[in-house]
């Protein structure tokens, strides 16, 4: 529940039911990604009239952070939806 938006918390479905919780959690995660990674293939374009180059790259620093900190967080939220579904981890040496 901590990494989705907090109107979340008004549905009782996701409070009652952990693995509607886990996919709503997945696709905003999947949302938020797929927003990062654009915005690191428009700033350049979008930006260079409002802002310094140096910036910018500052901005596409941060989106590349964020992209790397919600690929990892999507890994956990798809490792907790396979053991809401009885899949089990299998350590990889």
């Amino acid at each position: 529940m901590d990494h989705c938006p907090p109107e979340y918390r008004g549905y009782s479905v996701m409070r009652r039911h952990v693995v509607v919780l886990a996919r709503f959690a997945a696709l905003h995660i999947d949302a938020s990604q797929a927003a990062a990674k654009r915005g690191i293939s428009d700033a350049r374009v979008t930006l260079r009239d409002a802002i310094a180059a140096e910036v910018i790259e500052s901005a596409i620093l941060a989106w590349q952070r964020e992209d790397a900190r919600l690929q990892a967080l999507r890994r956990e939220v798809r490792l907790v939806e396979d053991a809401l579904h009885g899949r089990r981890f299998v350590r990889r040496i």
